[in-house]
């Protein structure tokens, strides 16, 4: 049985090995019902992310909104809140203009409803981007394969639990997927065979990559490896630096630095204040850290999820090690970034899944060559059973993973402020607000920046500063947070020295006033002041006494009983 797999397999390797690579020569060669034509191909797709879009209901990450959405409402109706990001000039605007250009539209139409022109429009939007990308997937799978895996490449893209959760979403990273897929496509190096290319086909790749990097500085990654690969290629290589790379991407960044120049009111350079931030002081650690090896681990293999073993076994089969290797490229190279997210590793997850959708079309190769030497009775026994159940596996593996992640988890709640929001707009009234009902921590870390708006608050609330330690020099984002700062809960302690100093008190009271009671404390046989006879024992308890104050004004910073009553 092995051996008539891949007996199925090289077969249909030899198949779809040497092809014509242009569109052209693929349209004559190949007819698929639906997947006929380029048209009929982005028709089924944009009809699937229009969909797709409009059932994305939850959460996912706050540059959705705050890079692009916010901005481009600020762009088109003059107020909108801007962040940190924003006034450091480290993001580009040409993205946010796609959605400032919707919304000048969507008013002059009077469709400028708020949960219309706020969450459905823009990701409805980002569906026709997502569709021009998946359409490009399937011409880039005809080019390096056939049409027939070109059909499980775009099964497999339009499947993925990831791409249905995230592609249709307005983050950046969307769009450079998109630029990504269409790139490739039309890089001569990538190909099975570059000398087959349009002639323009490099023109428009540089373009596009320009485009991308400009977009999101960080494709530039993706970019590097796509280039070296061409100019090492490439026969014409002064043409390709000098008449090409160099006049195609000044042009793109002078368009870049003219739309920020209009919107920051400055000339600004931001894939160079991106670099600063992001590598050579490696502020997105702020945010937070993983291992080394995340994206091989963890972060890519959750991406592709049930894909995954389709996925390697694809890349062995097809033997197609330049794309392969951009995905290795990629991961490598964020992997040294301390600070990582699934997003970012996203334009290379469509490459991966094409290499799904090749290992399944050479099963289904290796299906139809068994039903042929076994004869046409068993055809519909045992054919299609594999296949079958490769499918079954993937989407019930994925399509509830798919609606939970898109419809349940993190579901955003129209018009309500989360707890963040909440506490960064009013510190001191959120945190009155939350002790209201709260069973005091033992502890309060926080920055000092936070520290000054609380500072009444955990006074109020009997809590001291015990630890301050050391955390930056110079402003990450938003203000200075110079220092950690500790707040340890002092009224517990406080509360049973008072009781003791009362005790103490009263007690001497009554001895004063009666010095005969003393013989109650001191004269029966367990009494531990007995061997110090009347007279000591009295004035041990005086000492006391005097001493309780000082006691307590040492354990817990009050300065006298006077100041424990208050903290009550």
């Amino acid at each position: 049985m092995r051996r008539r797999q891949l007996v199925g397999a090289a077969e249909h390797k030899d198949r779809i090995g040497n092809r014509n690579l242009s569109e052209e020569e693929e349209k004559g060669k190949h007819s698929y019902g639906l997947f006929s034509s380029s048209t009929k191909t982005f028709m089924v797709c944009l009809a699937m992310r229009m969909a797709n879009s409009l059932l994305v209901q939850t959460y996912f990450n706050p540059d959705e909104h705050w890079q692009a959405l916010e901005v481009a409402h600020r762009i088109a109706f003059g107020y909108g809140h801007l962040t940190w990001e924003w006034k450091k000039g480290i993001r580009s605007y040409l993205h946010p203009m796609l959605f400032a250009t919707l919304y000048k539209l969507l008013a002059l139409c009077h469709l400028d409803t708020p949960l219309f022109m706020m969450t459905k429009a823009p990701r409805m939007l980002q569906s026709i981007f997502c569709a021009v990308g998946d359409l490009y997937l399937y011409k880039l799978s005809s080019v390096l394969f056939d049409g027939h895996v070109a059909q499980w490449a775009l099964f497999s893209q339009l499947v993925n639990w990831f791409m249905f959760f995230c592609f249709t979403r307005t983050l950046s990273n969307s769009l450079e997927t998109v630029l990504t897929l269409v790139g490739i496509y039309y890089w001569p190096c990538m190909r099975v065979s570059p000398n087959k290319a349009p002639m323009f086909s490099r023109k428009w790749g540089v373009a596009i990559a320009a485009l991308a990097c400009a977009i999101r500085p960080t494709s530039a990654i993706i970019w590097i490896y796509v280039g070296l690969l061409e100019l090492f290629s490439a026969h014409d290589r002064l043409k390709f630096i000098f008449l090409e790379v160099a006049p195609i991407g000044v042009l793109v960044l002078t368009l870049m630095c003219l739309v920020d120049r209009l919107m920051y009111c400055s000339w600004i350079f931001v894939p160079l204040n991106f670099l600063k931030f992001n590598f050579l002081s490696s502020g997105g650690d702020y945010y937070g850290t993983h291992k080394w090896h995340w994206y091989f681990t963890q972060g890519f293999p959750v991406m592709l999820f049930s894909f995954l073993p389709f996925s390697i076994a694809g890349i062995v089969l097809s033997k197609q090690w330049k794309p392969s290797g951009l995905i290795v490229w990629v991961l490598v190279l964020y992997s040294v970034l301390g600070h990582k997210e699934f997003r970012f590793v996203l334009p290379v997850l469509p490459i991966a899944l094409m290499f799904s959708g090749y290992s399944i079309a050479a099963m289904t190769a290796a299906d139809s060559s068994n039903c042929k030497r076994k004869g046409s009775s068993n055809r519909h026994v045992e054919c299609p059973s594999k296949v079958q159940l490769t499918i079954f596996f993937l989407l019930s593996t994925n399509i509830p993973m798919a609606l939970y992640m898109s419809l349940f988890h993190q579901l955003e709640e129209k018009g309500n402020l989360d707890e963040s929001d909440r506490f960064m707009m009013d510190p001191a009234g959120f945190a009155s607000e939350f002790a209201i009902n709260w069973s005091p921590p033992s502890h309060i870390v926080m920055f000092d920046s936070e520290e000054r708006p609380l500072k009444e608050f955990l006074v109020s609330h009997s809590f001291k500063e015990i630890r301050r330690f050391f955390h930056a020099h110079l402003k990450v984002d938003r203000d200075l947070q110079a220092s950690v700062v500790v707040y340890a809960f002092t009224v517990g302690l406080a509360k049973s020295l008072r009781k003791g100093f009362r005790i103490l008190e009263e007690l001497l009271m009554l001895l004063l006033l009666h010095p005969s009671s003393l013989r109650l404390f001191v004269g029966t046989e367990d009494c531990l002041l007995r061997p110090l006879g009347r007279k000591k024992s009295a004035g041990l308890l005086g000492t006391l006494l005097l001493k309780a104050p000082s006691l307590i004004s040492t354990l817990t910073g009050y300065s006298s009983g006077a100041d424990l009553e208050m903290s009550e």
